[in-house]
């Protein structure tokens, strides 16, 4: 742990250590916690959940608030956690590796005072797994000291690491979050908050910000709003997260969603708006219905597990096929699962059990054991499975390992057939956005037909819903733009920024 000086006169704390710790200023306390890299599953995974709290009535500790929200969060990352909170300007910091509930006990809760916070979840796309990845990420420069949460994926980073670097700038994670810091120290800026925003003009992609100075919550989203934010309000308290359903955790009220190319600050004045980007469309994550956000969340009006469920209803549209059951891919099929058998008119089952005693796949010494861990977690029920003609819903395949490994499993508990449905089109193209398909040979759809792919997992046929039946599914009242480019390559930024990620 150390308190590190570069020639932008910035500041950083971090940790060299891969456990928990608590930074006070320059006083610490450290924790261990497991470093083990998890397994990576066959779906796509986001990278980070962020979350702030502006206690404006400081009836409830900013801290506890962010805890909970965090933990409404957790599906966005579970990799590391942390909480950075404000007391009367002067900054407690605590994050480790592991889940929220694993991060923070009572006690690291009754120290980290404040009536301001914010908090990050966090799943590695880009950077390693290690504490000092971790956020969020606090600075002192001599603007002020600022602490950064973010979620998504600057695809220029690299060019801006080795620009600042060439400057004289120190860096001590490999986090775009961290540029973001440096990037802050330099600009001509005194005030810090301002400084921050003349930042966001060098940055390319995507990023929704939480930022916490002494006296303000800042809210950002990128000109393209690839990543959702959300304000609530909970009497004079605003609140600031990824998804709405954190909202509900802590008894706030959803206001709106951060506009693509906004700041929002806010502090004692109450909350003011500005734009920093003249960018008139807007390219929405459409994963965020998919599959990342929370089926209770509501995302720029349209509330997920309905999209979901409509995605179904138009896959069952597309696709001419008897069949005696409906089994979705528990928990990620059920609600496309229900619309399909709903607009098919095919019976629904609950065909596979998840055991959600079942800890999360680690790296195992052997492909044998990992497999293991698969059927530990699901399994099917074969006294409803047996002797019917199956087609088994779920939201997408990435790599193909997992829907051959539910497949085989439902073969052996007797199935007649198994055909699959994916209630969104091939992924065939990698994301540079914050999710972690930046390698096209990881994609089983970039390679395969879809015959060949049917074949590789075992299904006597496969079927994708259609991009044009996807995009209806999501009936939002607001003239979205979305970014498609995992299914088309259709990338909203430039060549230039794709090339360099990708390499």
């Amino acid at each position: 742990m150390g308190e590190i000086n570069n020639f932008s006169n910035l500041k950083i704390k971090l940790s060299n250590k891969n456990n928990s710790y608590i930074s006070k200023q320059n006083k610490q306390k450290k924790k261990v916690c497991s470093s083990e890299m998890k397994y990576r599953a066959d779906k796509m995974r986001e990278e980070c959940g962020v979350f702030g709290v502006f206690n404006a009535d400081g009836k409830s500790s900013a801290a506890d608030l962010s805890y909970l929200g965090l933990i409404a969060l957790q599906h966005r990352g579970q990799e590391s956690a942390g909480i950075c909170a404000n007391h009367e300007g002067e900054f407690d910091l605590h994050k480790g590796m592991g889940l929220v509930e694993n991060v923070f006990n009572e006690e690291d809760l009754l120290n980290l005072k404040g009536e301001m916070a914010i908090g990050h979840v966090r799943y590695s796309t880009s950077g390693s797994s290690h504490l000092a990845n971790a956020q969020p990420l606090l600075i002192n420069s001599i603007k002020g000291d600022l602490a950064l949460a973010h979620n998504g994926n600057v695809a220029n980073a690299e060019t801006l690491r080795y620009n600042l670097e060439m400057n004289g700038s120190i860096f001590h994670s490999t986090l775009d979050t961290e540029v973001i810091a440096h990037l802050v120290a330099r600009a001509l800026e005194d005030d810090i908050v301002e400084a921050l925003i003349q930042s966001l003009h060098q940055l390319k992609g995507a990023f929704s910000i939480v930022a916490m100075t002494k006296d303000s919550l800042v809210a950002i989203r990128d000109p393209k709003g690839f990543r959702p934010l959300s304000i609530g309000k909970a009497g004079n308290s605003y609140i600031v997260a990824s998804e709405s359903c954190a909202f509900d955790i802590v008894g706030a009220e959803f206001v709106r969603d951060v506009e693509p190319g906004e700041v929002v600050i806010i502090n004692e004045n109450g909350l003011k708006s500005r734009k920093y980007s003249g960018s008139k469309e807007s390219s929405l994550c459409v994963f965020e219905y998919i599959y990342f956000a929370r089926p209770d969340s509501n995302i720029e009006g349209q509330n997920v597990l309905l999209a979901r469920k409509e995605m179904g209803r138009q896959l069952a549209k597309e696709m001419d096929l008897e069949a005696d059951l409906v089994i979705p891919v528990p928990d990620s099929g059920i609600p496309a699962a229900l619309g399909f058998a709903e607009e098919s008119e095919i019976e629904f089952a609950q065909g596979i059990l998840r055991n959600r005693y079942v800890g999360r796949t680690f790296i195992q010494p052997s492909q044998a054991i990992r497999d293991l861990k698969v059927r530990l977690k699901l399994a099917p029920i074969k006294e409803i499975i047996e002797g019917k003609k199956v087609i088994l819903i779920d939201d997408s395949i990435v790599r193909g390992t997992t829907s051959k490994q539910i497949i085989s499993r439902i073969k052996e508990a007797g199935a007649s057939e198994v055909h699959m449905a994916i209630s969104s089109p091939p992924v065939e193209h990698p994301c540079y956005f914050g999710l972690d398909t930046s390698r096209r040979q990881e994609l089983i759809a970039s390679r395969n037909t879809v015959e060949e792919i049917a074949e590789s997992i075992g299904a006597v046929s496969l079927h994708y819903l259609s991009q044009t039946g996807m995009l209806k599914a999501i009936n939002t009242d607001k003239k979205l733009g979305f970014c498609t480019a995992c299914f088309d390559g259709d990338y909203p930024i430039s060549n230039k920024y794709l090339i360099e990620e990708e390499n």
